[in-house]
């Protein structure tokens, strides 16, 4: 593991000065008092838990949250989100060795996992040393789902530890269901009740009027062979509009060498973001490639394209964030991990789902939702309907996650 863990520093995907974390070798100095560990694999699910937490102090104010997560991208984001005496590490390899040394060390009260993360070894250990395991928004994919069917035994030995299920959707616990003899409470989709993200108010009123009248859309959280698309696009928009500006925000920064190659490739000399630079009337393409500045790009831009929709295994990302924000949404089809949210949006009339990938269709797309203000505000109006149904889902979880860590059945 050391070995496997160094490779994949060299290439971005480990903190070099972290792996020891991974590890279990790194020292650990646990809080005192009542310790809850919650765990997601990435930036969404830990700026899920990191408002879960918010909600669950403003509860029980004494407690104190150890968050985990395994992406780099992720522990950066936290590192600027938390305050002492709440920490992140990196969650370990999932070997007994590594998994143990964990839970002996930090000795959590409570332990959440967000979404899908079912790693046996962590799962074991934890629930060996007696600690209360909660999956909460627990979300599958029709092709995860099957797998784990596929699996059943061990399926229903490692979902039958958990102390506590919550569905995010229906197909989840119809899924879940199977594989556990306990009643799963209804589905709510934590997302839907998540707070907006924090937005410097000074800095979008300077920005707006930098930027003026000019049409802005923003293409969200991009994955590998989806910027050739939006660019293709945006030169078809550009045609229209010869102002418009792209907001580019790449899923992961660590590609930016990349994302700038291809935006080189279409005619575009990208403004980047992290240099403080802003665009002037002849720049087209700004390079959002900062973290924890996606509410400010959303805010300036009265239309979002969210990414990773437009090839079939990345499955889509949540798009509650930019309708929160009044930003009007433009998916691709490929949203498995969300269809259950995207159908209700489509059904309502609450954002636009494309049927397929030509950069003429989602060109043309942008271009009249940024032509339209009334219809934009028609569909945000639908859109912040559909995701006030989610209200209800943080209550609920918070009052059974307190129950959880009492040791009381949920």
């Amino acid at each position: 593991m050391p070995f496997i863990l160094a490779c994949r520093a060299t290439k971005g995907k480990e903190d070099p000065g972290r792996v020891n974390e991974r590890l279990s070798t790194a020292p650990i100095n646990r809080p005192e008092g009542t310790l809850v560990w919650i765990h997601g694999a990435s930036v969404g699910e830990s700026l899920l838990g990191f408002s879960l937490a918010q909600h669950l102090r403003a509860a029980r104010p004494e407690l104190t949250f150890l968050f985990t997560s395994a992406t780099k991208t992720s522990a950066d984001l936290m590192a600027k989100k938390l305050k002492a005496p709440d920490m992140h590490r990196y969650v370990p390899v999932d070997v007994p060795r590594a998994t143990e040394a964990f839970i002996a060390g930090w000795k959590p009260n409570l332990a959440i996992f967000i979404e899908g993360e079912i790693w046996p070894n962590l799962l074991l250990a934890t629930k060996k040393a007696d600690i209360r395991l909660a999956l909460v928004n627990a979300r599958m994919t029709h092709k995860s789902a099957k797998g784990w069917l596929g699996r059943i035994k061990s399926a229903r030995l490692l979902f039958g530890l958990f102390d506590l299920i919550m569905p995010a959707d229906r197909r989840t616990r119809d899924a879940i269901s199977l594989l556990v003899d306990a009643p799963l409470a209804e589905p709510g989709n934590l997302k839907l009740a998540t707070s907006p993200l924090v937005v410097n108010q000074a800095e979008l009123t300077a920005l707006k009027e930098i930027l003026g009248q000019r049409p802005v859309w923003l293409a969200a959280s991009t994955h590998a062979g989806e910027e050739e698309i939006i660019l293709a696009s945006h030169c078809a928009i550009k045609r229209d509009t010869p102002d418009t500006l792209l907001i580019l925000a790449p899923r992961h920064p660590e590609r930016m060498l990349e994302v700038q190659a291809a935006c080189a490739k279409h005619g575009f000399v990208p403004v980047l973001r992290s240099r403080g630079h802003i665009p002037t009337k002849d720049d087209r393409v700004w390079l959002w490639d900062t973290l924890g500045e996606m509410g400010l790009a959303m805010s300036l831009a009265p239309v979002t394209f969210m990414a990773g929709s437009l090839r079939p295994e990345l499955s889509g990302h949540n798009p509650v964030e930019p309708i929160q924000l009044g930003s009007a949404v433009v998916s691709g089809h490929c949203v498995g991990n969300f269809l259950d949210l995207y159908q209700a949006l489509k059904d309502e009339g609450g954002c636009v789902i494309l049927d397929d990938t030509r950069r003429d269709r989602l060109g043309m797309v942008i271009t009249q939702l940024l032509g339209d203000p009334r219809r934009r505000s028609r569909q945000n109006e639908a859109a912040r309907h559909v995701i006030g149904r989610g209200g209800h889902a943080m209550v609920a979880t918070v009052t059974a996650l307190l129950a959880c860590l009492e040791g009381k059945s949920s």
